[in-house]
């Protein structure tokens, strides 16, 4: 395999440069399918306690959110969402939030990454020093409605081990579709660009 000359970043060449570009370029094009590997591991290795997997978290969510008539964006997003939950269990949102930025509407980012204390109305009250209304601090926010929507709906009732999910290989082609687009592309993650969530007749 071809690697560059050098052992410190400071003494590397524009051919450096350039072989390492080529590489990154195939390596970004399998994001997706990296996304894939982990969540199939939360299939298997994943916090005890619940009645399912963090995977089959992920999966119901997603499930209702495609059920709901939800674009691309919320699909990944609620896949996603706690795929933080293995290797960054007490910031797993933001972890979560930093996958999804480059690809996915400022909006969805950043319910992301604050669902973890929107979460909280609906258990912190059966834990001593915690603050069921953590969310409070951002009722002004623009973005607030839509994180209150998004936990009732897609996050806070998605323990069933009953649910009909659909599998894993389901949303390959949406995460496929999503992490493919140029990253920060402005027409995508721009603040404007606000949804909120489906309704629901």
């Amino acid at each position: 395999m071809t690697t560059v000359s050098f052992t410190q970043m400071k003494h590397g060449t524009r051919e450096d440069y350039a072989i390492l570009q080529e590489f990154e370029h195939q390596f970004y094009a399998q994001t997706a399918k990296r996304l894939l590997e982990e969540l199939e591991r939360q299939g298997h290795e994943s916090l005890e306690g619940y009645s399912i997997s963090r995977l089959e978290h992920g999966l119901q969510s997603a499930t209702r959110a495609w059920r709901d008539g939800a674009d691309d964006d919320w699909i990944v997003a609620t896949l996603l969402h706690d795929i933080g939950d293995g290797l960054a269990p007490q910031n797993h949102d933001r972890m979560a939030a930093e996958i999804l930025r480059p690809f996915v509407r400022e909006e969805v980012t950043w319910v992301v990454e604050h669902h973890g204390a929107f979460q909280m109305i609906y258990y912190a009250h059966h834990l001593d020093g915690w603050n069921p209304n953590e969310r409070d601090q951002y009722r002004d926010h623009a973005y607030y409605q839509t994180a209150v929507d998004f936990c009732e709906r897609w996050d806070q009732n998605c323990f069933d081990p009953l649910y009909d999910s659909q599998p894993l290989a389901f949303f390959e082609p949406f995460l496929k579709r999503v992490f493919s687009r140029k990253a920060y592309a402005p027409q995508i993650i721009k603040m404007d660009n606000m949804a909120g969530l489906p309704t629901i007749i």
